[in-house]
């Protein structure tokens, strides 16, 4: 969506910008005052980490409690558009849009969405450092999926350098880490909090295990809740939901 390129040809057809205003609207980057979204962006540069299955949980837990949401899709492998079309040949339907935006100008672009959206949740790439500060300098708050490992609390260093650069032109961006796939049973996700402890920002009490029916309602394009409502990933969600909505308050 050309939001910047349309109010300018705007201005240059009623004549009220000169050419060197114009110049400044098409780079200046949004006043973010202006707009009641929030942005959420889901990062890491790790692979493997859940960041879709987050995004689309987590878009679809804030939709239903009434919010207008919208998710990018800002990772060129698509999958969150993929889950979407999963759904609609489903016949499930449509909670919230879904749009491809996997280039650098989500600094600009999410901002405009978000105008038009209570909620603006970015599922962000793996090992594309230019789209994740392009959705860093977008959002208001990144969630950082962790899972229980030591090899993915060593690789969140690198994420963790991205966001204390962003911070220099966003003081007021919010991060956290989000432990997730946590297999259930095991001590293994009390070591990762543990781990994480000596970051700079902390990790969401509410943590996401490892369930079967996540990895099913990607095959159907459908949320774990919408399988079953009542169950433990379906209450791991919400919980991850109100954490989000607090910290953003």
């Amino acid at each position: 969506m050309e939001f910047t390129r349309a109010r300018t040809e705007a201005a240059q057809k009623s004549g009220s910008a000169s050419p060197e205003a114009v110049r400044t609207a098409e780079i200046r980057l949004p006043e973010r005052q202006d707009r009641p979204g929030k942005v959420i962006a889901l990062l890491n540069q790790k692979g493997g980490a859940g960041k879709t299955t987050l995004a689309t949980h987590l878009a679809g837990e804030l939709a239903m409690a009434g919010s207008r949401v919208t998710l990018l899709d800002a990772d060129p492998q698509g999958s969150a558009l993929d889950w979407a079309q999963r759904r609609l040949q489903n016949g499930q339907g449509r909670l919230y849009g879904v749009f491809g935006l996997a280039r650098d100008s989500l600094h600009q672009e999410a901002p405009q969405i978000a105008l038009e959206a209570d909620y603006v949740v970015i599922d962000g790439p793996p090992r594309v450092a230019s789209l994740a500060r392009s959705a860093l300098l977008a959002a208001d708050l990144v969630l950082i999926p962790v899972q229980p490992s030591a090899y993915d609390v060593w690789a969140s260093h690198e994420m963790v350098t991205l966001i204390a650069e962003a911070r220099v032109f966003r003081p007021q961006l919010r991060a956290a880490f989000v432990i997730n796939r946590r297999v259930v049973g095991t001590v293994i996700g009390r070591e990762a909090r543990a781990a994480l402890a000596d970051q700079p920002f902390a990790a969401l009490h509410a943590e996401v295990s490892q369930r079967i029916v996540f990895a099913d309602s990607v095959a159907a394009g459908r949320l774990a809740c919408e399988a079953a409502p009542k169950c433990a990933a379906a209450r791991e969600i919400a919980a991850l939901a109100q954490a989000v909505q607090e910290m953003l308050q």
